[in-house]
């Protein structure tokens, strides 16, 4: 379901039969001796301001969202409930998710929630990886970014309290983020299951992972959690038109409340 078509729907309809009672269906209650409104006016009309209220936020400053896999791992976590920066990247028009005003690009290690390519009514979210003009190559479990290794620094270990086992988790610095991530480096990465995409034959794929050219306009995405996490190395690149924003703080998770907070 398109909840944001949805909800400028129901602003439309709701706006339309509070301007019919402001102008009409009010003073001919006010002529015939009667203050109060119908139940339907009620439910209509009268909930027209916060429904207003709710688009602007959602649509121009903040929208929340639930994290529903793994891929984000040690990141962010199934259940964190979060909120999506939208104007980070620019302002867009809701719905049509054009941009109208430009505010910034995504940079290198931040964290996004865009409109998955090949189905944009689905919202994903993974780590900005590489930007127009990168060329990123991913063999052996490491990540080289224009010719520079991004190095891995051991992190302890990750304890996964749904599966009740232990992960090796490393820190990885892209751009001027610090993040952690989870992976095997003993795991083959080899993309076995490439798909078609455009831009394909900006990547070409080995025995030992990738390489690929980010067309510009476009980002190269990939999940915290490498071995589990169905990313750019699979379906391509993210083009800009759809983005919807950067992916910042937990505001709730209601099997810990101590995950609350910023995040990076």
């Amino acid at each position: 379901m398109n909840f944001a078509l949805l909800l400028f729907v129901l602003l439309l309809v709701t706006g339309v039969i509070w301007l019919l009672d402001i102008a009409w269906l009010a003073p001919a209650r006010k002529r015939e001796g009667r203050d109060s409104r119908p139940m339907w006016l009620e439910y209509t009309a009268g909930l027209f301001p916060v429904i207003a209220v709710v688009f602007l936020l959602r649509s121009f400053l903040f929208e929340p969202f639930k994290i529903p896999s793994g891929s984000m791992i040690p990141t962010l976590l199934v259940g964190d409930l979060i909120l999506v920066n939208k104007y980070t990247y620019g302002v867009r028009l809701p719905v049509i998710n054009t941009k109208i005003i430009d505010v910034g690009d995504p940079k290198r290690g931040d964290v996004m929630v865009f409109r998955f390519p090949k189905d944009p009514s689905v919202d994903y979210i993974k780590r900005v990886v590489g930007i127009p003009g990168d060329t990123v190559t991913f063999e052996n479990n490491r990540l080289t970014i224009n010719g520079q290794a991004v190095a891995l620094r051991d992190a302890g270990e990750f304890y996964d309290g749904d599966r009740l086992v232990y992960y090796r988790q490393y820190s990885e610095t892209l751009g001027e983020t610090e993040h952690k991530l989870l992976t095997d480096l003993e795991k083959p990465s080899f993309v076995s299951s490439a798909e078609a995409f455009p831009f394909r034959d900006q990547c070409s794929y080995g025995r030992s992972g990738l390489t690929c050219k980010v067309p510009k306009g476009h980002y190269f995405m990939m999940g915290d959690n490498r071995e589990n996490s169905l990313d750019s190395r699979y379906w391509g690149f993210v083009p800009e038109q759809n983005i919807v924003g950067r992916a910042f703080f937990i505001w709730m998770n209601f099997g810990d409340f101590g995950r609350i907070g910023r995040f990076q």
